[in-house]
């Protein structure tokens, strides 16, 4: 163990709480995850290059740290018993499909620095949030996708530079455990949408653009919304508060591979703006339009999360569907003037 390590071990057993980091924690997931552990008792530092955009950081401490550069990774870390890594340079189908270069470059350089430098810090726990976008373009030209299992990652070939980084850092991850004794968990995220988190700007999810794209019709009073493609590829949606509650039990659990964490119920993107009309009481008009489309069809099996965790989501998805969109409703208005 290095003296820095030495000296945060020290710090660590000095303190009452278990002393936590959060990265990304000015983003969505991470903001959302920084709550739930304060919730838990434990003291949370909170670091990004940006603070939470729609309400203030409950973290203990938050840092405005460019984790790109390994110094800042390093005071990140300190003191440091678990990391739950969620930087990444990201956003929805529109983003990852026009910025190969930027996203590979910067996320590859965010997971590299962090990793070690949790390792250098004598951290004991690392969590890491993968994607479906690691699974292999050749499983997922069906609209009616057979549900995607952990084992069909291999072989490889995502179909974006944004799937080909996060599967490159789980490789990292396992042999950082299997070399260095970092206990690494791994989870494969399967569309996450919620409150207080993206809604216009280009990098929004498909959730959280169709909510946007209703509510401003129906306070505009024009129903006319566009979709990218025929709006007949398929995905699954997990709301937010069951993400979090499965990122947890699996940082708790003895299980090291990657996991699926999602729900297992495939919509079209035609259904799901259809629900979301539904929630508005608005009756639209879909125009469909050229534009990224992703795979074709995409869809979590969950056998593997059951067995392991003895659990899965439970929200549903017109559930979620209606906390998120009453929000975003509230935004748009707000938007609007």
């Amino acid at each position: 163990m290095t003296e820095r390590a030495k000296l945060c071990k020290g710090k660590i057993m000095a303190g009452a709480k278990k002393r936590v980091l959060v990265t990304g924690a000015g983003g969505f997931i991470g903001h959302h995850m920084a709550s739930y552990l304060v919730d838990k008792g434990y003291w949370v530092r909170g670091v990004d290059i940006k603070e939470p955009e729609f309400e203030k950081s409950r973290a203990d401490e938050f840092a405005l740290l460019d984790l790109r550069r390994w110094e800042n990774c390093l005071k990140a870390t300190e003191g440091i018993e678990e990391v739950y890594a969620f930087a990444a340079d990201m956003g929805g189908m529109g983003f990852i499909s026009g910025n190969h270069a930027q996203i590979l470059h910067n996320n590859s350089l965010i997971n590299i620095h962090t990793l070690d430098a949790a390792r250098e810090n004598g951290a004991k726990r690392y969590f890491y949030t993968s994607s479906a976008c690691i699974y292999p373009e050749y499983k997922q030209t069906d609209a009616n996708v057979t549900p995607l299992k952990e084992d069909d990652a291999y072989p490889a070939m995502p179909q974006d530079a944004y799937g080909w980084e996060k599967l490159v850092t789980e490789r990292l991850c396992t042999h950082y455990r299997e070399d260095y004794g970092l206990e690494t968990r791994i989870v494969r995220f399967h569309n996450i949408f919620g409150p207080r988190g993206t809604w216009d700007g280009g990098r929004e999810k498909a959730p959280a653009a169709l909510c946007r794209k209703i509510a401003t019709a129906k306070l505009t009073k024009n129903p006319v919304i566009e979709i990218w493609g025929d709006g007949e590829q398929t995905r699954s949606f997990c709301y937010i508060d069951d993400c979090v509650i499965g990122i947890y039990k699996l940082m708790r659990s003895d299980f090291h591979d990657p996991l699926n964490l999602g729900q297992d119920r495939m919509v079209s993107i035609n259904e799901l703006a259809a629900m979301i009309a539904k929630i508005a009481g608005f009756e639209i008009k879909i125009k469909h339009i050229e534009g990224p489309q992703g795979v074709r069809g995409r869809n979590s099996d969950n056998t593997l999360l059951r067995k392991t965790l003895k659990w899965e989501p439970a929200i549903s998805l017109e559930e979620g569907l209606m906390k998120t969109y009453g929000w975003i409703e509230e935004q748009v208005r707000e938007q609007l003037g």
